[in-house]
């Protein structure tokens, strides 16, 4: 196992099947009854967990040397996250070459950015034994690809998932940066949670396409940041609209502006339009995202006026 195998796995948790949760709830020593509560009893008793809920709770701390976090997020998978997070990144870059920027994986079962941004190999470790991110394209990228295989599945548990989503987070030397654009797994789930609860973010950009049974998804992820207090900047309508390359004739395959609408109902802006196109796909699955490999084509042009929404839309940066 290598150095950065056991960093990962430092303070995980193996887990098993079977009789685990009893075991340990009958060793525990805590005595399990029902009976019906009085209305004082039940309201003391509501009070007491609204306590330890609140000492439970993590507090949030910066990760350093990182001035503003922005999180990519959808409710469904397969609705272009990824390919947003990393355009969005370069898209950053692009508008400000003056600005640093990372791009963080937090997608632990899926991981995209290794395959987008063309990078392979495992972190290098510095001396004070954090991981040092990879560098592709100007940008600073970290994801749980670079610690596996890339046709291994990762089998893991819930806690082992936050074990390893807790090191991402605090164990990599990112230096100095002025946006980090973390890509989130698709859902509202464990990670989605402990990510907000952990470090401040700025703002949440919500990734959809027009279709309904995508737009339910990510009406529910909007709410989820809005009830762990994170901003939610914005919509991206991804796949809006297919235009025929030969006869020019537009398609909306999924619909059309149904980001708008969810948009108009969350009291939210839509912050761009995606076209379903050819050339989004193909310099995605190459590793040169269309951003770099096609800046002046309108696609690109789309991404750039995406991340200047973000970035016109973010709080000042914590001192």
């Amino acid at each position: 196992m290598g150095s950065w195998q056991r960093l990962l796995l430092l303070g995980g948790m193996s887990l098993r099947g079977g009789g685990g949760a009893c075991a340990a709830l009958r060793g525990s020593g805590v005595l399990v009854f029902r009976r019906q509560l009085s209305g004082a009893e039940n309201e003391t008793l509501k009070q007491r967990r609204t306590q330890i809920m609140s000492r439970g709770l993590p507090k949030q701390k910066p990760i350093e040397g990182v001035k503003q976090v922005i999180v990519v997020a959808s409710g469904k998978g397969g609705v272009g996250k990824s390919t947003t997070a990393v355009n969005l990144a370069l898209a950053l870059a692009a508008n400000d070459s003056s600005k640093a920027i990372g791009l963080l994986d937090v997608d632990v079962y899926g991981p995209s950015i290794p395959k987008m941004m063309n990078l392979k190999g495992n972190p290098e470790l510095s001396q004070s034994n954090l991981m040092r991110p990879l560098l592709n394209y100007g940008i600073a990228c970290m994801s749980m690809g670079f610690l596996v295989e890339e046709t291994a599945p990762v089998v893991w548990r819930g806690l082992m998932v936050m074990s390893a989503v807790e090191k991402l987070l605090r164990q990599v030397d990112w230096g100095q940066l002025d946006y980090l654009v973390v890509d989130m797994p698709p859902g509202t789930g464990d990670v989605q949670l402990s990510v907000s609860q952990n470090i401040p973010i700025s703002g949440a950009v919500i990734v959809s396409t027009p279709q309904d049974i995508a737009l339910m998804d990510a009406h529910k992820g909007a709410e989820m940041f809005r009830k762990v207090h994170v901003p939610v900047l914005g919509l991206v309508q991804n796949m809006s609209v297919f235009q025929c390359p030969k006869c020019k004739h537009k398609t909306h395959i999924f619909g059309a502006d149904g980001a708008r609408r969810l948009a108009r109902t969350l009291d939210l802006d839509v912050l761009g339009d995606i076209p379903l196109h050819l050339d989004i796909r193909e310099a995605s699955d190459t590793g040169q995202p269309i951003v770099f490999s096609q800046p002046g084509s309108d696609e690109a042009k789309a991404y750039l006026r995406i991340a200047a929404e973000v970035v016109r839309r973010l709080p000042p940066p914590l001192q």
